[in-house]
């Protein structure tokens, strides 16, 4: 494999030679003087693995890395040093975090597709991998994993990657916990929350409010966020977890994306209007009001008992997501019958239930695991769509153009095995996924767009490790993954006559190999390198009359390097790198797209480093940190001006001290420090060219928190 980009595969691939040459010369019975703690991860296998010796590349964020120095608002704040994944805050609390995973998931102009979201075992993403990074509780994060490459594939509907955050269990002492942050832009944040344990129940309750006046015009925004989470141990072999979540957003401005001339002109600004009759014109946002309103409430329960070795776990959920969004459609386009109007209020219900049992056992001279799972969910969605005017005034709710029931459900039984003997690990895995589709169009004035589809898919994935000494593993994997349409792609055909029966899912074929390494007593070095060759890749149609339509694509590339290390010196220093890079392109031409073209949204190349410094008491510390990427295109033909490369610095110092039963801890971050003006991200293939969307230039931070231990 070779890579035409700055860093070249061959180049990097050399790491390979390196490392283990250099680590291999440990002896096969000795190990590191002071040996790295173990990471325990359960994204890969749904039982405790060490990561060192899962032939995956998977990457876990602690509770420390969250929390230090930051307001955790956005997933993006914890994913930054993650390689092989893009988490862009987009600025733009109404249209969520945008995330992709070896390039899968940069083309959703909203929420999160491509990569499959989970908390504490419960799905964040719908049936037809559409999520929402928002509910994520940062503030109760005990830590976030993060799976990329052939393994994903045992999660089922997505192409990307599973990002999966697990909240605190509580227990101990009491205690109550208050902070209070602020920063530019009118930027504030309030949250309390307690844990402890009480009569044999462990429990963590937190909520938090979060206001912004916004970087960009008209995307000031405020969310209410609720958490709570109780466990309890009914036997000395059984645990039962129960949590609720809430989060709700009212009015959230949309600021929209820009063209480049507005951009150039003034990174802050929205789109003008210029069919405006008012004087001064107003921007779009400002006239239409560009908003939406998110409601989205959540109960879920685990069961765990423990059988010796072996282990029964039933995981259920239920839900409701209510969204109200407000669009800038004129009133012109609004006019074919066709068009659903410029409002959109669809109020969702979801459940579901994943059912698994593990057996261990003795087998031949290892251990072999064996898991075998069901997992059920639906989601059944009251979608309706309203004219966004009354007489002259915009942002109401005016006549209604669109009215439909939409019914989601996945079905989806699953197997994996996994035998451990001497230096060996070798992993399998099967999925069979079942997703069915279903729309019952009740506004039949423009035509009757109801239809059903039905998707079934198997993937299979396997992989093994090869312990060549205790401190150099290498891997290899391969897997078959798949990725169905979304909902808002199936809604409309490039005919114009309602739903589009014709879309196929998009289904690839992933390779990786790696390296997992400690050199040492302090540093950790993991590299991968892999390949993705996708058919059917989704991509948009045709876009006309108020309906966007989406067609199956030619072959797509996707090669790559992902780099990262860690390593701690004396007196307290440390430092980390993440890097990676990415060619994505279409292997054969398309409609307007020549064959070679470069998948948008995806950098070439991307760079997270840090040097951080603590003192031996862990009373005060200090980091700077460098992100750094390469150009990303906007649409497919690769015509369009696409958003320049760019480097940011960022800095911040954090305190902490004790007295009694109080703890105390504080914060400054300062990010942007040289004030570079640069696109943050863009949305893909926009209609109108509006693509861009600014990052903040030079911006503060300052927190504080109180902790009381009774």
């Amino acid at each position: 494999m070779s890579l035409q980009c700055p860093y070249r595969l061959t180049a990097v691939a050399s790491l390979f030679a390196t490392t283990a040459a250099a680590v291999a010369q440990v002896p096969q019975n000795s190990a590191p003087s002071t040996p790295l703690a173990a990471v325990v991860v359960v994204s890969g296998s749904r039982v405790e693995h060490n990561s060192f010796d899962f032939p995956a590349a998977i990457d876990v964020v602690d509770a420390s890395r969250i929390r230090t120095g930051q307001i955790r608002v956005n997933a993006s704040e914890a994913l930054s040093a993650v390689p092989g994944l893009v988490a862009r805050n987009r600025e733009n609390y109404a249209q969520d975090l945008q995330i992709s995973s070896r390039g899968f998931g940069a083309r959703s102009a909203f929420g999160v597709r491509g990569v499959r979201l989970i908390t504490d075992g419960i799905p964040a993403s719908m049936p037809d991998g559409q999520g929402q990074a928002a509910t994520f509780n940062l503030d109760m994060a005990d830590r976030i994993e993060v799976l990329r490459g052939p393994f994903s594939a045992i999660y089922g509907n997505h192409s990307g990657g599973v990002i999966q955050l697990f909240t605190r269990d509580g227990g101990g002492r009491p205690s109550v916990e208050s902070s209070v942050a602020g920063g530019s832009d009118g930027t504030r944040k309030v949250n309390v929350n307690a844990q402890g344990e009480s009569g044999g129940v462990a429990y963590v309750v937190d909520t938090s409010r979060f206001e912004t006046d916004g970087y960009r015009d008209h995307s000031a925004a405020r969310r209410d966020q609720a958490f709570a989470k109780m466990t309890v141990k009914p036997g000395d072999s059984s645990r039962l977890t129960i949590t609720a979540s809430s989060l709700d957003q009212d009015n959230t401005q949309d600021p929209l994306g820009v063209t480049w001339a507005t951009f150039q002109r003034d990174p802050r600004a929205g789109q003008i209007d210029l069919t405006d009759t008012a004087e001064p014109k107003r921007t779009l946002a400002e006239r239409y009001n560009t908003r939406k309103s998110t409601s989205h409430k959540q109960l879920g329960a685990s069961f765990e008992q423990r059988f010796g070795d072996d282990r029964l776990r039933v995981v259920a959920y239920g839900g409701n997501r209510q969204v109200i969004q407000f669009q800038s459609f004129s009133r012109g386009f609004q006019a074919p019958p066709s068009h659903s109007g410029g409002v959109i209020d669809f109020d969702r219900d979801f459940h579901g239930v994943d059912i698994n049992y593990t057996h261990v056992r003795q087998f031949g001279s290892g251990k072999l695991s064996t898991t075998a799972g069901i997992d059920y969910s639906r989601s059944t969605d009251a979608r309706r769509g309203y004219e966004n005017f009354v007489g002259a005034q915009f942002g109401v709710i005016g006549n209604l153009r669109r009215d439909e029931e939409d019914h989601l459900t996945g079905v989806d039984p699953y197997l994996q095995v996994e035998w451990e003997g001497g230096p060996w690990v070798l992993s399998a895995g099967l999925r069979h996924s079942r997703l069915k589709v279903e729309v019952d169009d009740f506004y039949r004035s423009n035509g009757d767009d109801s239809g059903s589809a039905e998707y079934r898919e198997t993937t299979p994935v396997a992989g093994v490790l090869y312990k060549v000494s205790p401190v150099l593993n290498v891997y290899a994997s391969a897997a078959r993954g798949f990725e169905t349409p979304t909902l808002n792609e199936l809604f409309y055909s490039p005919s114009g006559a309602g739903f589009n029966f014709g879309l196929r899912p998009a289904s690839s074929k992933h390779a990786e190999v790696g390296v997992k390494a400690i050199v040492g007593s302090s540093t950790r070095v993991n590299a991968a390198l892999f390949q993705v060759r996708t058919d059917d890749e989704l991509v948009v149609d045709t876009s006309g009359g108020g309906r966007t339509s989406y067609r199956n694509a030619s072959e797509t590339l996707r090669r790559g390097v992902e780099l990262s290390a860690e390593t701690s010196f004396a007196d307290g220093w440390s430092a980390r790198v993440a890097m990676t890079a990415l060619r994505a392109t279409y292997e054969t031409a398309f409609g307007s797209v020549g064959a070679g073209s470069s998948l948008p949204g995806i950098p070439r190349a991307n760079l997270f480093a840090e040097l951080a410094w603590n003192d031996k008491a862990d009373r005060l510390g200090a980091a700077i940190e460098g992100i750094a990427s390469k150009k990303f295109y906007t649409e497919d033909t690769n015509t369009e001006i696409p958003a320049p490369g760019y480097g940011v610095l960022n800095a911040r110092v954090q305190a902490k001290q004790s007295a009694d039963r109080w703890k105390f801890t504080e914060f400054v971050r300062l990010n942007n420090l040289l004030d570079r003006s640069y696109v943050g991200s863009v949305i893909v293939g926009d209609a109108n060219k509006r693509y861009y969307e600014a990052a903040p230039g030079r911006n503060w931070l300052v927190g504080v928190s109180a902790q009381y231990q009774f």
